[in-house]
């Protein structure tokens, strides 16, 4: 595909997921989302067995600050010694640390209270949008970009996508299940890693790019 189509496509995905996030922010401001969280959170405590609490509190321990830098070292290993692609640690400590700072910054800018019905675990901070969530979109997606190109069958990369979007979603629904954020917490996430994400590859891939050109 030509690279200025690419480039167009992700744009347009931006800016639609931008506009997203910004929408659920307006309707967070003008609490005219309440019906909807709620009604997905009254939902999902119907799940509330012990053993279903068990499972989201790994999920929820695998999108923590902890996790997420372990396996970030266990990534950075891999592509500095063994792939032999540092350039690409670059993109993915800038997009980590880039979605952790700006996740910081809209929760100062919107100071959402948490959720504070069926509280499963203890948190603090602010709750949107959801920082767990953005770091798992963030991880999860910057890896399906780089392992990409590395996996040469069409069912590797399946394989890959799927498992990606289920760890994604089992964070993300994880944070609710356990009480500690509600439904448009997480999907705001989502939005605002996406956007960030795009904004991120195609910085790196218009790098990339250049690099190429062979100055006449």
């Amino acid at each position: 595909m030509n690279f200025k189509i690419q480039l167009t496509r992700a744009f347009f995905i931006s800016l639609i997921t931008a506009v997203g996030f910004g929408l659920i922010a307006l309707l967070i401001s003008s609490k005219k989302i309440v019906n909807f969280d709620q009604n997905i959170i009254l939902f999902i405590e119907n799940f509330d067995f012990p053993i279903v609490t068990k499972i989201m509190k790994f999920f929820t321990f695998i999108g923590s600050g902890t996790a997420i830098t372990a396996l970030l070292a266990f990534i950075m290993i891999l592509f500095y010694f063994v792939l032999k692609h540092r350039s690409e640690l670059i993109l993915l400590l800038g997009v980590l640390v880039g979605s952790a700072l700006l996740n910081y910054l809209l929760k100062i800018i919107f100071h959402r209270a948490r959720p504070d019905i069926n509280r499963l675990i203890a948190v603090s901070g602010y709750s949107f949008p959801s920082g767990h969530s953005m770091a798992a979109f963030t991880m999860y997606g910057i890896l399906t970009f780089l392992l990409w190109k590395h996996i040469p069958s069409q069912r590797g990369r399946i394989c890959l996508i799927i498992f990606s979007v289920f760890m994604i979603a089992m964070i993300g629904l994880s944070r609710i299940y356990l009480g500690v954020h509600y439904p448009s917490d997480v999907l705001g996430g989502f939005f605002v890693s996406t956007t960030w994400l795009i904004f991120s590859i195609s910085t790196y891939q218009r790098y990339q790019k250049r690099k190429l050109v062979v100055p006449q």
